[in-house]
Formats: C-alpha cells, sequence, structure tokens
C-alpha cells in the first residue's frame, strides 16, 4: 500500500478515499475493500507508533552527550575571542612602530618606477632614431610587410614618447609614413578585394589594423563591392531588359541576396573582428540607393505602355516583399544570435529598399481613380429603356461596392495602409461617378412623369429608390471597414520589438505625407470625425431624399389631381348652393354619400398595398432604410413608412384644399364631414388614420351653428375661425 500521499503538506482525507475507491478493485465488492483498507491503516498507524517510540527513547539517550558536547563548543568560542583580540593588539603595535618604514618603502618604489620609465623612454628615443634611419630603403624596396613592420615599432615608440617635445612633429612624421604606404598598397589591396582573394586580404587586413586605420581599409572594401555589384546589375539591365519589368527586378533582388550570402562567408574570413552583416549592412543599403540606371526609370517606361498599370505595381511590390522577407531571414541567419546590427542601419538599409516605392503611393489615388473608372464603364451600360436602366443600377450597387473593398485591398498590398488618403480620394471620385448615374435616371424619371396614374412609373421610382437604399446601407458598412482597418493599421505601427523593416510610414511617405496621414489618423483617434466617407454618405442621403420626391410626385398625382376639384365640388359650388332645392338641408347624417372625388382618392390608396406587394414579399431593409433616411423616421417597414407618407401627404393637401372653400351651407357640411370620414375610413383599413386637423374640421363641420361657439373650444383657433367663416356663423 502506498502511503506517500500522507507525507504531502496540503493532503486531504476525502480526495485520497475518492481517489483509492476508484481503482478497479473496489467494483467487486466495496465492503470487503473497506475492511481490508481499515486493516491495513490500522498496522501503518502501529508501525509509526512503534517508530515514533523507538525515536524518543535514542533522543533522550542523546540528550547528556550532545549538552556536553555543547559546554566544550562554548568553552573554545570564548578562547578564540581571546586569542583574536590578542593578534589584533599585535597587529596595532607592528603598525605604529612600522608606519614609518613602510612611508620610506613607498617612496622608494615609486622613484624606481619614474627611473624604468625615464630608461624606456631613452631606449624608445634611441629606437625611434634607429627605425627611421634607414626608412627610406625600406620605402624604396616597396616590401609592403617591411614597411608595415616598421611603422608598428615606430608607432610603439611613439606611445612612449609622449612628453618629449617634438612629440608633435614625431606623430606627423609618422601620419606621413602611413599615407605612403597607404598608397603603395591601395593598388594591390583594391586587387585583393576584386579578386576575392582570401589569403592576400588578410594580410592587407593586418598591415591596416596595424596602422590604426581599419576604417580606411573597410571604405576600400566598400568602394570595391559597390562597383562589383553595380556592374552586375548594369549587365542585368542590358541582357534581361527584353524579359519584361517583373522579371529584372527578381533578378536584381537575387543578385543582391546572392551576393550577401557570399559576402558573409568572405568578410568573416577576413574581417574577424567586425560582424559581417554590420559591414554588408551599409554597403547594400549604399548599392540599392546608387542603382544606375534606377529601379524607378525601370518602371517608369513599362508602367506607361502597361493597360493596367496599377496590377503591375502590385506584381512588383510582391517581389519586393518577398526580397524584404529574404532579406531579414538571412539577416537574422548571418548575426546567428553573436550580435545585432543596430536599428539605425537596418532602418537606413529598409529606406534603401523602400524608397523606390514613395513616388508611386503618391500617384496610387490617380492610379487607382482611373482603374475604377474603367470598371465602372465596363459594370454600368445606359440602357436606352429607362425600366432596363433603373434595374440595371439597382443590380450593379453589390459589385460596385465589392469593387471598393477590392481597391481597399490594393492599397494595403501596395502600401500597407500608408495610401490610404489616396485610397479615400479615389473612392470618393468612384462614387461622384456612379451616383451621377443615379441622378441621370432620376432625371429621367422626372421628365416622364405625369399627372394620372402610371403604376410602371410607380415601380420604376420604388426600384430605384430602392436601390439607393441599398448603396446607403453598403457604403455605411464600407465606411465601418475602411475605419477600422485605418485604426488596425496603427496597431502595426513599430514599437521597440518590431524591425524597421515594418516602420512603412516612415519608408512609405514623405514629410508632407506623414503629416496628412498623422492628422487624419489622429481626427478619428480622438473623436474628431466619425465617418472617413463623410461626403459620400451625405450624397447618397440627399440622392435618398431627391428619389422619394420623385417617388411621392409619382404616388400623389393621381391624388392631387382630384384633390385640386375640393373648392369646385358640387355639393357646395356656388351654383348649386343658390338653387331653389333644399330638401337635402335637414336630412341626417347617414342620407350622405361621399363624392366622386373622394371616392377615387379613396379607391387609388386601397390598390396602393397591392402594387406594392413586389417589395413586400420579404423583408426589405433596402427601401425601408431610403424612406427612414429621406423621411427622417427610424420605426416600421418600408409599407409602413410609405402609407404613412402618402396618408400625411394627402391629409395636410386636402385640409389646404378645404380651407380654400369660401362658403358652405348646413347641407354641404355635412356633405365635407362624409367626405372626411370615407377619408378617414380608408386610411383605417390601411392601418392608418386621419391627421388631428381633418378630424377637428369634421367635428367643426357637424357642431350645429348655435352650439358651435361652445363646442369648438379645444380645437385649433386657425381652424375655428376658417369653418365659422365658412359657415357664416355670427360670433356673440
Amino acid at each position: 500500500m502506498d502511503m506517500s500521499a500522507f507525507s504531502d503538506d496540503n493532503f486531504n482525507a476525502r480526495d485520497w478515499i475518492n481517489t483509492t475507491f476508484r481503482s478497479p478493485e473496489v467494483k467487486e465488492n466495496r465492503d470487503v475493500f473497506a475492511s481490508s483498507l481499515v486493516m491495513k491503516l490500522q498496522l501503518y498507524v502501529q508501525q509509526v507508533n512503534s517508530s515514533l517510540e523507538e525515536t524518543s527513547q535514542q533522543v533522550l539517550q542523546s540528550l547528556p552527550r550532545v549538552m556536553r558536547d555543547t559546554d566544550i563548543l562554548q568553552q573554545e568560542a570564548l578562547m578564540l575571542r581571546e586569542k583574536m583580540k590578542t593578534v589584533r593588539e599585535e597587529m596595532s603595535k607592528v603598525q605604529s612602530d612600522t608606519g614609518e618604514s613602510l612611508a620610506t618603502l613607498e617612496h622608494i618604489d615609486q622613484l624606481k618606477t619614474r627611473l624604468q620609465k625615464a630608461k624606456q623612454a631613452l631606449h624608445e628615443a634611441d629606437n625611434w632614431s634607429l627605425l627611421a634611419a634607414d626608412l627610406e630603403e625600406v620605402f624604396e624596396s616597396g616590401d609592403i610587410e617591411s614597411m608595415s613592420s616598421r611603422l608598428t615599432k615606430m608607432q610603439q615608440s611613439l606611445g612612449a614618447l609622449t612628453s618629449v617635445p617634438d612629440y608633435e612633429e614625431r606623430r606627423l612624421q609618422l601620419e606621413g609614413l602611413k599615407n605612403r604606404l597607404e598608397a603603395i598598397a591601395s593598388p594591390r589591396l583594391v586587387q585583393a578585394f576584386t579578386s576575392g582573394s582570401i589569403d592576400q586580404s588578410r594580410v592587407y587586413v593586418r598591415i591596416f589594423v596595424n596602422m590604426d586605420r581599419l576604417s580606411q581599409l573597410l571604405k576600400y572594401y566598400h568602394k570595391c563591392q559597390k562597383g562589383i555589384l553595380l556592374q552586375q546589375w548594369r549587365t542585368i539591365v542590358d541582357i534581361e531588359q527584353d524579359e519584361g519589368v517583373v522579371h529584372l527586378l527578381k533578378s536584381c533582388y537575387e543578385m543582391f541576396l546572392a551576393a550577401w550570402n557570399d559576402q558573409v562567408k568572405w568578410c568573416s574570413q577576413v574581417f574577424t573582428s567586425i560582424p559581417p552583416p554590420s559591414i554588408l549592412v551599409d554597403l547594400f543599403s549604399d548599392t540599392l540607393a546608387s542603382l544606375e540606371p534606377s529601379l524607378n526609370s525601370c518602371f517608369d517606361g513599362p508602367l506607361k505602355e502597361e493597360a493596367d498599370p496599377l496590377s503591375l505595381l502590385l506584381e512588383l511590390s510582391q517581389c519586393t516583399q518577398q526580397f524584404v522577407a529574404n532579406l531579414q531571414a538571412t539577416i537574422e541567419s548571418s548575426s546567428q544570435g553573436k550580435y545585432s546590427v543596430p536599428d539605425e542601419k537596418i532602418l537606413t538599409l529598409a529606406r534603401s529598399v523602400y524608397h523606390t516605392w514613395i513616388p508611386y503611393v503618391k500617384q496610387y489615388s490617380k492610379l487607382e481613380s482611373e482603374n475604377l473608372k474603367k470598371q465602372m464603364s465596363s459594370n454600368i451600360v445606359p440602357q436606352e429603356d429607362l425600366a432596363e436602366t433603373v434595374q440595371s443600377l439597382g443590380l450593379s450597387v453589390t459589385s460596385a461596392v465589392g469593387t471598393m473593398t477590392d481597391a481597399q485591398k490594393r492599397c494595403f498590398q501596395l502600401s500597407h495602409g500608408c495610401a490610404f488618403i489616396g485610397l479615400l480620394k479615389a473612392i470618393k471620385s468612384y462614387f461622384n461617378n456612379y451616383l451621377e448615374q443615379f441622378q441621370t435616371a432620376l432625371k429621367r424619371l422626372d421628365k416622364q412623369k405625369g399627372n394620372g396614374e402610371d403604376w410602371n412609373m410607380f415601380q420604376m421610382c420604388l426600384s430605384l429608390l430602392q436601390g439607393v437604399g441599398q448603396l446607403l446601407s453598403e457604403v455605411r458598412h464600407l465606411d465601418k471597414e475602411l475605419l477600422q482597418s485605418l485604426l488596425n493599421s496603427t496597431k502595426t505601427l513599430p514599437d521597440e520589438k518590431s524591425s524597421p523593416f515594418t516602420n512603412f510610414r516612415l519608408l512609405l511617405l514623405d514629410e508632407t505625407g506623414r503629416k496628412e496621414f498623422d492628422l487624419l489618423l489622429k481626427s478619428f483617434q480622438e473623436g474628431q470625425e466619425e465617418y472617413v466617407l463623410k461626403s459620400v454618405l451625405g450624397a447618397i442621403e440627399k440622392l435618398c431624399g431627391d428619389v422619394h420626391r420623385t417617388t411621392f410626385a409619382v404616388i400623389l398625382a393621381p391624388i392631387t389631381v382630384q384633390l385640386n376639384l375640393v373648392q369646385s365640388a358640387p355639393a357646395w359650388c356656388a351654383s348649386v348652393a343658390k338653387s331653389p332645392v333644399t330638401l337635402t338641408l335637414d336630412l341626417p347624417d347617414y342620407s350622405f354619400a361621399p363624392q366622386e372625388y373622394i371616392t377615387q382618392i379613396g379607391q387609388y390608396l386601397m390598390t396602393l398595398p397591392q402594387h406594392l406587394e413586389p417589395f413586400l414579399l420579404r423583408d426589405n431593409p433596402a427601401l425601408t432604410l431610403a424612406l427612414s433616411v429621406a423621411v427622417s423616421e427610424e420605426a416600421g417597414g418600408s409599407a409602413d413608412l410609405l402609407l404613412a407618407g402618402v396618408a400625411r401627404t394627402t391629409c395636410l393637401t386636402y385640409c389646404d384644399r378645404i380651407l380654400g372653400i369660401s362658403q358652405l351651407t348646413s347641407s354641404a357640411c355635412k356633405q365635407l364631414a362624409t367626405d372626411i370620414d370615407y377619408l378617414g375610413n380608408v386610411l383605417e383599413d390601411l392601418g392608418l388614420g386621419l391627421s388631428d386637423q381633418l378630424s377637428q374640421l369634421s367635428n367643426l363641420l357637424r357642431i350645429p351653428a348655435d352650439e358651435y361657439q361652445s363646442q369648438s373650444s379645444g380645437c385649433q383657433p386657425k381652424l375655428v375661425a376658417a369653418v365659422r367663416q365658412m359657415r357664416e356663423i355670427t360670433t356673440s
């Protein structure tokens, strides 16, 4: 039985029991297992008790011996303390007795050191004279090794002559000799570097290191390798320029990567005291910035000839991104964790790689605008038939907004979001042209609409309004995506741990571009702006209102025609009012039937849902959005908004026409009230209701003349006065 669990400081009896009883043998006979377990625990307790008793006995037996040892240790500690005190007193005595002697010895040692330095200085001065005596013969011999050895010894001698009066003259003499040696060695040095000879290069590295001119040596190497790389580039341009600019760019990058790998191995064997990546980063930065012909001049010609220059730029950009990724990996593998290149040097290299792309990031807006314009021309083909034009516009919305999403992807592929301002300009230009298509269709609808019922025109107006609503919805969603992508771009801005190769804001934008980008970003981060496509959204919302007005004009045209007959209706026309027939004056209200003009309006209103049905077969958020924007309402479906608007306008116009009636007889009042009630019943069947003004007019028309003043309280004073005048009721 395993008892190790009982030794745990966090032992829990319940957990131990639950764990023990999960074993397979418990399932066979739980009671027997429990009895056996209790027996084992009792035996284990007995063993522990026996062990405790035995240990206690041993401790008690050893206590006297432990006490004796403790007393002995205490006595030895006291004796040691006394001895330490004695030694300290003796040391103090010796120090006081010998202090003066030690000071004398120290002074003598200083004199000895000065004499040795003076001797060495005399020796070096004599050595300098000996070394300089036959120096001209050494230089005339042309033996670089001998010259270097002689100058090295003179350098050592000069180090010991810093206090002599002519030190500066000697230093200048030595520098002149070093210059002579460098002039003699430089042709051979350049030959060694150019040919790639490791043995010869090592010799010259040792010579220049001994002369303290390693930095000058690196300049020779830099110049030689730069010349080699530039010559290789010119050869590539001459041979492969007919293969296409993409192939040319790939060849250029392959040349640099191959050169890096070769030179890392070469430098590690020649410049043993300097990290190869540090040398090569400077070399590649300078060479990439000095390519002749430049990459821009290689790009410009093909871009002008290309039918789709933006696609070509994207392909070239992918080549650059792949080169940067390979170059980063190569630099990291070259370092191997032993040393790292300073970020300042890496940033300089990154700028040399990306400086080619700065002018194209500036041109992105123009290139994208031209690209989008071509796509619009291919997607939207003007139709002679107006219905086909409206249908084509509605079907084009999704592809039009999808085109903007593709443009956003191209922007981030090319510039990592740095050309975001150019993207917005291109998108706004595109939508301005796109909305002109809707405006043109709307103008055609305005010209063709008439004054009577025209259900085809009604359907076209609603279709166009639905298309504008869908466009508004998708552009709002696009605006959120653009804003989120802009804010996300700030999360990828470089920090202390990121590579300088990812500082695209600094690499792809000039100073003016960075200021504009930072201002735009700041305006959204601080909440100064809410929409990136604010002007576009405003234009679409205005278009919603314009299409809505035309739609309502088409819907209300038959109603307006009938309402224009209100003031000349037979029931209160002057000729009828003055006729001798007055039998209807005392007829009850139910004897009056609505007149033809109002029944025509009622019948027309009842047919509206039928013609709205194609738009109501399923939820129509696009039409609902367009209507809600146009009428500034937020609730209800498209049918509710449309019918409510028609009812509201009908009631308002009807009320205005009624107030234009000059005189009403008693029977005419009842007739007019009947007409109003009929309209109210029609609107009620449609789930709507009369306006408050019409309801009050109906009530005012039914009030007996003698009770008019008392029962008209609570109604609008303007309506009360107008009905009083029409009914010619005198005030008391």
